[in-house]
This record gives C-alpha cells, sequence and structure tokens, in this order.
C-alpha cells in the first residue's frame, strides 16, 4: 500500500508533490505539509498519474476550477471531449473531471490520465452502469465497489462518491417536498437502487473499504452532495443539511486513515445565504475544502447559466469556498461545445481570481495592477498580454475600424486616458476639429 499525501504529511514529511505546491502559491513548504495533514488542504495525485502537476486545493490558497468533460449516449464523440480536455489545459485549468456515461469509458479515461498535467477525477457510479451492463436492481454491493478500484488503479487523483445518502437521508428527501427533488446524476443512481433493493448505499455502509481503495494509489475522495439543491427554493433545506451532517462524520473517518477528502457543496443558492453556507460547512467539515457547483444565484437564466454560476462562485470563494466546478452556458440545456467549455472555462476563472484580490492571495492584485498600468499607457500589447482572454480581446478590437491605433473606437478622441496623459505633459487636446470628417 502507498504511502498517501495525508500520512506523509502527518510524519512531518514534505513530498515532491508539497514542495511543488508551495512554490506555485508562493507560501513556505511546511504550511502546506500541516494544511494537507488537518485535512484543509488537499494534493489529489494518483501514483499512477505521472503527467500530473500538482495543485493544492484549500481556503488559504489561490482559488482553484475545475472543468466537466465526457461523453454521453446522445452525444458520444471522444475527439471533441478529448479536445475540450486540452483546451482547459491550454487554459491552465487546475482539474477536469471526466463524467463519461457511455461507450470505451476506461479506455478514453486511460488516454486521458496520459494525456493531462491537470488533475482528473471521475464518479465511478456513472461508469459501473455502463460498465456493468445490468439492470440497476441486480447491481451488489461488490460490484458498485470494484468499479471504484478500477478508476483507483487507472490513475485518477480523485473519485466523487454520494456516501452521504443513506437510508435516513434519503427518508428526509422523501419527506422534503421539495420543489425539484434529487439534481444530482450519481444521487438520484444511488437513491434508485436504494429503493429497488431496500439495501443501504454501499460506499456508506462499506466506508472503511472504500477507504482501503482510496489509500492503495493515494485518491482522494470527494464527498457527493447527492441532496445539492437544484433550485434557490430548495436551498438550506433539510436534507441538504442532513447529508452535510453525514459527511463530516465520514470526513473525520477518512483523515483517520490518512484519506484526504474534498467536500462537494451546493448548486442553488440566493446570494444573501452564501456566506453562511460556506461558514456552515467549514464548522461541519472542520475546513475540509470546499467544492461547489457554482453556485447558481438564481433559476432563470438558461443559456447564461455561467453568468449566475460566476456571480455564486466569487462570493462562495471570497467566504472559503477553495473549489469552483465551472457552468456553462449550455447547463440545463445539452452537452457542452467547444465555445461554451471555454466561454464556462473564463467565467469562472474571472470569478475565482476575483475571489482571489479578495482574500488577498498571493499575485492576485499584482496581476490588476500590471493590467490598469497598460491601460493608463495606452499599452495595447500589454493589455492583450494581460487579459484574462487575449484571443476575444485581440479580435475585439481588430473588429473596430480604427481611425487611431492609440485609441479605441468607444471614446475616439474624447479618451479620458489620452486626455489626461495630454494635459500632464503639458499638450492642449485638440478637440476642434472633433466634428469634421477625418
Amino acid at each position: 500500500m502507498s504511502t498517501t499525501q495525508m500520512k506523509a504529511a502527518k510524519q512531518n514529511k514534505v513530498t515532491s508533490q508539497m514542495k511543488q505546491v508551495a512554490t506555485r502559491e508562493n507560501v513556505d513548504e511546511d504550511v502546506i505539509r500541516r494544511g494537507v495533514a488537518t485535512g484543509t488542504i488537499v494534493i489529489p495525485c494518483n501514483i499512477h498519474h505521472s503527467s500530473l502537476i500538482p495543485h493544492g486545493i484549500g481556503s488559504s490558497l489561490q482559488t482553484k476550477i475545475n472543468v466537466n468533460i465526457g461523453t454521453s449516449k446522445d452525444c458520444a464523440d471522444t475527439v471533441l471531449e478529448m479536445q475540450k480536455a486540452h483546451l482547459a489545459m491550454k487554459l491552465k485549468v487546475e482539474s477536469i473531471m471526466d463524467l463519461s456515461s457511455f461507450g470505451d469509458t476506461q479506455s478514453f479515461r486511460k488516454e486521458l490520465v496520459q494525456r493531462s498535467t491537470s488533475m482528473i477525477g471521475t464518479v465511478p457510479i456513472y461508469d459501473a452502469i455502463v460498465r456493468l451492463q445490468k439492470p440497476l436492481a441486480d447491481i451488489r454491493a461488490q460490484d458498485w465497489l470494484q468499479v471504484l478500484r478500477i478508476h483507483s488503479e487507472d490513475g485518477i487523483d480523485f473519485v466523487t462518491l454520494h456516501c452521504g445518502m443513506n437510508k435516513n437521508t434519503a427518508s428526509r428527501m422523501k419527506q422534503a417536498n421539495r420543489c425539484t427533488n434529487i439534481v444530482s446524476r450519481g444521487g438520484a443512481i444511488m437513491f434508485a437502487w436504494m429503493e429497488l433493493t431496500g439495501n443501504e448505499n454501499p460506499f456508506f455502509e462499506h466506508f472503511d473499504e472504500v477507504l482501503d481503495i482510496c489509500a492503495e494509489n493515494d485518491m482522494t475522495l470527494s464527498l457527493g452532495d447527492a441532496c445539492r439543491p437544484g433550485s434557490i427554493e430548495d436551498s438550506g433545506d433539510v436534507p441538504q443539511l442532513e447529508e452535510l451532517i453525514v459527511l463530516s462524520e465520514l470526513t473525520q473517518k477518512a483523515w483517520k486513515k490518512n484519506i484526504q477528502v474534498i467536500i462537494e457543496g451546493p448548486g442553488h443558492v440566493p446570494i444573501n445565504q452564501i456566506a453562511e453556507h460556506m461558514e456552515m460547512q467549514k464548522i461541519l467539515c472542520k475546513g475540509a475544502p470546499y467544492y461547489v457547483l457554482g453556485p447558481l444565484v438564481t433559476d432563470i437564466a438558461p443559456g447564461y447559466d455561467h453568468i449566475t454560476a460566476a456571480i455564486g462562485g466569487a462570493i462562495a470563494a471570497s467566504h472559503g469556498a477553495a473549489f469552483l466546478c465551472y457552468v456553462t452556458p449550455a447547463e440545463h440545456l445539452r452537452l457542452p461545445t467547444l465555445d461554451d467549455v471555454k466561454e464556462g472555462i473564463i467565467a469562472s476563472k474571472i470569478a475565482a481570481h476575483t475571489a482571489d484580490i479578495a482574500n488577498n492571495r498571493s499575485g492576485a492584485i499584482q496581476w490588476d495592477h500590471e493590467m490598469s498600468t497598460c491601460r493608463k499607457n495606452l499599452d495595447w500589447e500589454g493589455m492583450f498580454r494581460n487579459a484574462i482572454d487575449p484571443e476575444k480581446a485581440r479580435l475585439y478590437r481588430k473588429e473596430s475600424k480604427l481611425l487611431d491605433e492609440q485609441r479605441c473606437t468607444m471614446c475616439g478622441e474624447m479618451c479620458a486616458i489620452r486626455t489626461i496623459n495630454q494635459v500632464l505633459q503639458n499638450e492642449e487636446p485638440d478637440y476642434i476639429n472633433y466634428n469634421k470628417e477625418n
């Protein structure tokens, strides 16, 4: 059995991964080691993922983002999904989750691990449905666990398991009269399996075995939120809180076995509740990194949910969320295209950076200072270099019919920066010929 990052940290050992994270975050190596030892920082890094550039996830570090890709029965193009993964890596996304639910999922997963410098996450319960090819009621507890073991052996850095959807949580959900019931795909599958078989959730019932499987290759456990609110009306209700309490108890068990844990958080939360959600999770789960989907702050924006998620993500991360799952404009509508993926990534990166400024993370405000200095100097190339999406910034400027390369078509000769620069250089702004054709 391999030594996990958490076990090494508890033994006062600084691993090569911890050193790399410390350098990237510009903090002392022992800060990272102590965070990993206490569970407030995780470094998902399966020992079989040799191409990985390790990243730390924790509320004391820079905010990280995750991109979801993967095939479905309706859209089974693995070439396109791999292109999405490469786009994510090009845009320096720290994490990619393969949510494939159709086709040769293992071959795609193995290729993704081999190629990816980003950490790779999966939800083995999806793959179990594909792999086992059985009626749901005929799947046995050990079948679920065997698929989990396969993902560990394939080099997956973290897995989402809906361990908190046990019989008690399921009972609470049925009594709650929720607006949107269960919107988690994995949570719905497990709920259905429990209802059909009458059995307890195998990932909850056999949690010690789950931890042993994770320990074999140092795979991080992401405790999924089966009862996350799928509408702002359901935010903060009893099933959600019941599940979070279960996850907090499971986190303590995992830490005792030296398994790193991420807690997955809510999907739809009104703005005025976000800070409370973050604080509640930090208290119950003792600072384990919080991984949130958005959260989306309104339900009415299909086609624009990358915006609703970025609003919620920025607020959540400024109050302690460590890991943002991107949301694309296609959320609730379809599998995202390459363009959708890029839009979702950029929106999420803006949210993460905004939170890093608020949290005074190393280097965050400096980036904005460099951009603003370029603006003051009308240094367009410098502005493009500092833009979060240089390609789009260049395209927008190129599409304008410029009369003067030093200005843009918004303000033209009345550009405030140009005017002030001229006055400070003892030059008089020339507005005399403004209405004449150039």
